[in-house]
């Protein structure tokens, strides 16, 4: 089975941060691969901002180096990159000054067809460009922006970017992006519950034991030593990622697959999040920072010696979240994120409970609980854990086996990669896989809370191994309630 290609309207899409590190590794391979697949009208243009003084050529070249490096040899088409190419050009300009604003409008010219502003920024330059944009007569009804993680440090923060933005920008033309919204198996979590008559009668308290939500990374700081030391996991991955992930697990069915409907029901669930105060935040969160060990089948430094300096902040962090309302009512999430840990693996397990009663012998073996493991990488795919009778004669013996579905397996051809879909719903202007304003306040609203709590009992980060999966508290989190983490392999 293929994919079907649909073509998107002409439109501008300029990138400030133009030669940074996300352009380089995501967004322009992204864009390569939207021009070979020819999803691209004409006449549609790329145009990259930055400091950077750069001529139209340099930052073709620029293009095709990172294309050379982000893009398998195998998927790169000659004919199709030098089209790509010659879509390019660029303009300097220095957001905090103001100046190249006016040789940005210049190069954009009259053109009324969609214009598409990402912010592959820091954080403190969204407001100044979205001033300068407006300022300068760049806005228009076809206009959006798209900025990218985080949206603040906590609400406050949060209030006070939203309200720079949206002063220049109408909330229908704001797209905050998180790219693990655009995984292919993120979306198929919403046509697993809701395109199938299977799972949704199942989905609620009377049959769902617990859900895990486990993104390991095997890496450590990598280039983000600045960024990461100032904002830790919980910050970093928590607030948006996961947060999001479990949104999609727990909400009702929208009305329909209306940008607005999707998102009300994520901020219902957001919303009835049991709130983790001092008081439970020792017994319900788990912080940790990964110390010396193996990594990836060698030798790795600590996190404080990465870094160069003495640090608290956690590199992981298990939570046990609540949700109040009468589906989950007495369903625990347990989410789990960290760096240098076992396994690189993000995925989402829905624990069912146990049968009520067993017509079996104890000679049969033990009745292992359902579970349905929704991967989002690698390998993405989904696998039903059911029991079956183990083949062969000599009486009944049951074993678990999962009925598996990899996407490599099921569908021909290469699986867009996330900004790739994402990009094109800029485009388009759907906002389905994008966080609204009240969601990403209603996140820190539940997030605040956990890091004040740390703040007042000074919780300390506790050291895990690196290579292993995290602290050793985080596994008594779930053992005392008489469960265990999914094996991830």
């Amino acid at each position: 089975m293929t994919s079907q290609i649909i073509p998107v309207d002409p439109f501008d899409f300029i990138i400030f941060g133009g030669t940074g590190d996300l352009a380089e590794r995501k967004l322009l391979p992204a864009l390569y691969y939207r021009q070979r697949d020819h999803q691209f009208s004409e006449p549609t243009r790329i145009i990259g901002a930055s400091r950077s003084k750069m001529t139209d050529e340099e930052f073709q070249t620029f293009a095709k180096k990172a294309i050379s490096e982000h893009v398998k040899p195998e998927d790169i088409d000659a004919k199709e990159l030098k089209t790509f190419l010659a879509r390019l050009s660029y303009v300097a300009v220095d957001a905090m000054s103001g100046e190249g604003f006016a040789k940005l409008k210049k190069a954009i010219g009259e053109s009324d067809c969609i214009r598409a502003y990402y912010l592959a920024v820091a954080p403190t330059l969204f407001g100044e460009i979205s001033h300068k944009l407006k300022e300068h007569g760049l806005i228009t009804p076809n206009s959006r922006i798209v900025v990218e993680k985080p949206i603040g440090r906590d609400l406050i923060s949060a209030r006070a970017l939203n309200d720079q933005i949206g002063a220049d920008f109408g909330e229908h033309q704001i797209f905050r992006i998180d790219h693990y919204l655009g995984k292919e198996t993120v979306q198929n979590l919403m046509a697993l519950r809701f395109a199938n008559a299977l799972y949704e009668p199942l989905w609620n308290s009377a049959h769902i034991d617990h859900v895990q939500i486990t993104v390991a990374e095997t890496v450590g700081l990598e280039d983000r030593v600045t960024y990461y030391d100032k904002a830790g996991a919980l910050r970093d991955m928590v607030q948006n990622h996961m947060l999001q992930l479990l949104c999609l697990v727990a909400m009702e069915a929208p009305s329909s697959m209306d940008a607005n409907a999707v998102r009300d029901e994520k901020l219902k669930v957001l919303r009835s999040l049991k709130r983790v105060n001092g008081n439970e935040a020792p017994k319900q969160t788990v912080r940790g920072q990964y110390r010396a060990g193996a990594s990836a089948g060698g030798p790795v430094k600590g996190y404080v010696e990465e870094l160069g300096a003495a640090s608290n902040i956690e590199t992981f962090v298990a939570i046990k979240a609540e949700i109040a309302n009468w589906r989950w009512a007495g369903v625990p999430f347990y989410l789990r994120t960290g760096k240098r840990l076992a396994t690189r693996v993000s995925e989402i397990v829905i624990e069912f409970k146990q049968i009520p009663h067993s017509i079996f012998e104890e000679s049969a073996g033990n009745i292992t609980a359902n579970q349905l493991v929704i991967r989002l990488q690698p390998d993405e795919g989904v696998k039903q854990y059911i029991m079956i009778k183990d083949p062969g004669p000599g009486g009944m013996r049951l074993r678990q086996i999962p009925l598996d579905m990899s996407f490599a397996q099921s569908f021909d051809g290469r699986a867009p990669d996330a900004y790739e879909r994402l990009i094109m719903d800029v485009v388009r202007g759907n906002q389905t896989l994008f966080m609204r304003r009240d969601e990403v306040e209603a996140a820190w609203n539940w997030i605040d809370p956990i890091l004040n709590a740390w703040q007042e009992n000074r919780q300390e980060a506790q050291g895990y191994t690196a290579g292993t999966w995290g602290p050793s508290a985080s596994i008594a989190l779930i053992e005392r309630d008489g469960r265990t983490w999914h094996e991830s392999t």
